[in-house]
């Protein structure tokens, strides 16, 4: 029964597996398509829409904004959501269940909606309609959720006892956080910015309703581009950005360790 059980496991994490790589799979075939139309599986190999991506000044002008934007949102939103899990998670008291569903509240609601009530609160307010800081604030109302989550996890299993350590020998706030308790929670933190980084990048409905005339980001730049053409340069521009997710989490296995990041930092 054991077996049979641990079979039927096995088989439905493949399933889930298969289900979310194979699209990937199949529009990175594509972008290296030889022929004049999106389709697969590709009529011979090709990097001609790479160069046709690399030489789009639109194309390329979205991509270095939503590299901007991303970043400063990864910014904003690790700053805010850290901080925000210190305080719920240490000081918040009777409240902490209240912020903490106030805190996350924008993943329990369809990004579109958010965005329409960011667009209305914008104009409501007089505090500016669509451009650079729109997005920007919209952004990192979706984004801060993910920091706050993975930085509050690892806070509740923070062992205190270490920081209490560290200022009996003298050392003051600023030092126990910089060299005691920020090095222990590094991983939460590092995840959640990866999270918040990746979710701007690839932000749609937000940057819909938000943007400007010359603030385009990738997301759009592509969807404006398959109304009118449909050829294998948007598989092209998808397996960049699908490139750049794979190359990020490498790049933070090999600074910090993706054991470190699951497990909350190091042991």
């Amino acid at each position: 029964m054991t077996e049979r059980r641990s079979f039927l496991f096995n088989a439905t994490v493949a399933v889930l597996y298969t289900f979310l790589l194979v699209p990937i799979v199949i529009i990175i075939l594509a972008a290296f398509n030889a022929g004049e139309y999106l389709k697969f599986p590709p009529e011979g190999l090709s990097i001609r829409w790479f160069i046709k991506f690399a030489q789009s000044g639109p194309f390329v002008r979205a991509f270095w904004f939503s590299l901007q934007l991303a970043a400063a949102t990864t910014v904003l939103s690790t700053l805010i959501g850290g901080m925000a899990a210190f305080y719920v998670i240490r000081h918040a008291g009777r409240y902490r269940d209240v912020l903490r569903l106030l805190v996350v509240s924008p993943l329990q609601l369809p990004a579109i909606l958010t965005g329409i009530a960011l667009l209305i609160f914008f104009y409501g307010t007089g505090l500016g309609t669509r451009g650079m800081r729109a997005l920007l604030l919209g952004h990192t109302l979706v984004c801060l959720p993910y920091v706050f989550l993975t930085v509050s996890t690892v806070l509740i299993g923070f062992d205190r006892s270490l920081e209490e350590a560290a200022r009996s020998l003298g050392a003051g706030p600023f030092a126990t956080f910089r060299r005691v308790t920020l090095p222990l929670i590094k991983g939460g933190v590092i995840s959640g910015a990866l999270f918040a980084f990746i979710t701007s990048f690839d932000q749609f409905p937000i940057s819909l309703l938000l943007v400007s005339v010359g603030n385009t980001t990738l997301p759009l730049q592509l969807f404006d581009y398959l109304r009118f053409s449909f050829d294998p340069t948007a598989a092209a521009v998808s397996t960049v950005s699908v490139l750049m997710s794979v190359g990020i989490v490498l790049l933070i296995h090999r600074l910090v360790g993706l054991e470190s990041i699951a497990w909350g930092g190091p042991r």
